[in-house]
């Protein structure tokens, strides 16, 4: 979208109330709308997002997954069964890394917005500054939903079957969107402080990167030592072993979901004031 998309919106984001909370939630509500528009217009970026998660769990399962689950599950040979294992034991990673890859497009848009003059129009006009930024967060938080959601599906087809009851299912909406709130966060951030589209495309590469040094793919315990106390101690690690006990039913162990709650508030905060200080440097 171009500053031009600016004007379209304009009737919406004009005050028409005294109550300054309402007009910016009612400005939140709309930039959100634009955000969700955005995957309408811009299809191939949608599809990307969902498409990378599940070429990596097509390739995992079916040329690593049968020796990789003889590693990961006790008394499995390798072969279909170990392929069945390793699907079991990467759906979970899968989720948090289709999180991680809307973040990636969410920080594109942040910079296109940033770099193509429509943050500069929507200055001029009486619109909430937190709603500029907050539609990103609050559309790819959406898409990031729905773009788990279509992951699951594809692990399912393959012959993953979650373990979860009514509450976990419950927990696994919530969660993940936690987690994609504050993947978000630090995107959104990215793509304010990004110079240029380009670089805003890779600097978030480091939140796909992350999975890899936790137990997204293999147990920790098998790593050397310098790289398990990594990734012992990354933020990845606890969210996904929390997705991966909600999944197979058996819940999370209470200290490895509190940690990734933890972090997951601590990060969110954390990326929310360094985009709303970013955004605010960009004035000048």
């Amino acid at each position: 979208m171009t500053a031009a998309d600016a004007t379209a919106f304009a009737p919406a984001l004009v005050p028409a109330g005294p109550s300054g909370l309402t007009r910016a939630i009612r400005d939140l509500m709309t930039m959100t709308r634009r955000g969700l528009l955005r995957m309408v217009r811009y299809p191939s970026l949608t599809v990307t997002v969902v498409g990378m998660p599940v070429v990596l769990l097509l390739l995992f399962v079916f040329v690593f997954g049968g020796a990789f689950g003889a590693g990961v599950a006790e008394g499995v040979s390798p072969g279909a069964g170990g392929r069945a294992a390793y699907l079991e034991y990467l759906t979970p990673t899968m989720l948090v890394t289709t999180a991680a890859a809307v973040a990636q497009s969410t920080a594109i848009g942040v910079a296109m917005d940033m770099t193509g003059g429509i943050v500069t129009r929507l200055r001029t006009m009486p619109v909430a500054p937190v709603s500029v930024l907050g539609g990103h967060a609050g559309a790819a938080v959406a898409q990031t939903l729905l773009a788990i959601a279509a992951v699951l599906g594809v692990a399912v087809a393959l012959g993953f079957r979650p373990g979860a009851d009514a509450s976990e299912w419950l927990a696994l909406v919530g969660f993940p969107a936690l987690v994609a709130l504050t993947l978000t966060s630090l995107s959104v951030a990215m793509g304010v402080a990004a110079r240029s589209v380009e670089s805003a495309s890779n600097t978030p590469m480091i939140l796909l990167l992350l999975p890899f040094l936790g137990s997204g793919f293999v147990p920790v315990e098998t790593m050397p030592t310098a790289v398990r106390v990594f990734a012992e101690y990354q933020p990845f690690t606890p969210i996904i072993e929390t997705v991966r006990g909600l999944l197979a039913g058996t819940g999370p162990e209470a200290a490895t979901a509190g940690i990734a709650v933890a972090w997951c508030v601590g990060l969110t905060l954390a990326g929310w004031l360094w985009a709303r200080a970013a955004y605010r440097r960009s004035r000048v």
